[in-house]
């Protein structure tokens, strides 16, 4: 794995390098490696931390250059691109209903099922992960066990900045129907997300369930349970309402992992 390293970091440096086979190889082995799940953009480290390989990002970057564009046909549909998609579902234990869409680069675990959906390259899919009808897993996001993207669920992806962290959504989480997570936010163990939550780098995430207001930014604590809400914020042209999250309470330990989302929200008396 450190040869590998090397060779992508030095062919990063200096893309001529790729005119060599040894360098090129480098760039499929580790992409080989990152669709089998054996090597992962970041990963958790045992402190609870999340460590991110940039050189993994530099590696599928390269990926993009060395591939060549070609057509495919399926049916009266055309396709033209330079990424291939992944095969062997049945084999890989997962399920994928027409039209779902997993690039090559992607890892999906043994149990995740696949509704028509889209995952991108470097993306990582813990096992019994439902992904919704029209959910996007975007390049690099990092996606737990047990976790349900529901429909239209917009999972944003990074490869640029090297330095920036891939969104997480750790094991146990259910993300509601069109919500939005981008810019590297993470979202902790078995928390859930009512619909339509929009979560960015920029915007507040206040806990509202105590006696005074706790706000975050980029992160949703553990077995939080959150709802859309606004605050009312001065402008020059007056005083308007901008989104943010509020969490309302913790999702109780009596609530089975797989509830719904209404049987969630319906602790703190509210139906989204």
């Amino acid at each position: 794995m450190q040869e590998l390293k090397e060779l992508i970091q030095a062919a990063y440096a200096n893309r001529d390098l790729l005119k060599e086979n040894r360098y090129e190889e480098a760039v499929h082995d580790t992409i080989n490696l990152v669709d089998k799940g054996e090597l992962r953009v970041a990963e958790q480290l045992e402190s609870g931390e999340w460590q991110v390989n940039q050189w993994v990002k530099e590696a599928i970057l390269l990926y993009f250059g060395v591939q060549k564009m070609q057509t495919w046909e399926s049916g009266p549909m055309e396709f033209y691109d330079k990424m291939l998609l992944k095969k062997n579902y049945e084999a890989l234990g997962v399920r994928a209903v027409p039209h779902a869409v997993a690039r090559y680069g992607s890892f999906l675990a043994r149990g995740v099922v696949l509704m028509p959906s889209y995952v991108n390259i470097g993306a990582y899919v813990g096992e019994g992960t439902m992904v919704d009808t029209w959910a996007t897993v975007g390049s690099c996001a990092q996606i737990g066990k047990q976790v349900h993207l529901s429909g239209g669920v917009g999972i944003g992806g990074v490869l640029e900045p090297l330095q920036a962290a891939p969104v997480i959504i750790e094991d146990g989480c259910f993300i509601g129907s069109r919500c939005i997570v981008v810019e590297g936010v993470h979202v902790e163990k078995e928390a859930v997300l009512g619909a339509n939550v929009v979560l960015t780098q920029s915007t507040k995430i206040i806990d509202v369930s105590g006696a005074a207001p706790v706000e975050y930014k980029g992160r949703v604590p553990a077995r939080s349970v959150v709802i859309p809400g606004s605050y009312e914020k001065n402008f020059p042209a007056g005083k308007y309402h901008v989104n943010c999250a509020l969490i309302i309470g913790q999702r109780k330990a009596s609530t089975d992992l797989k509830t719904s989302l209404n049987d969630a929200l319906r602790d703190f008396n509210l139906s989204v």
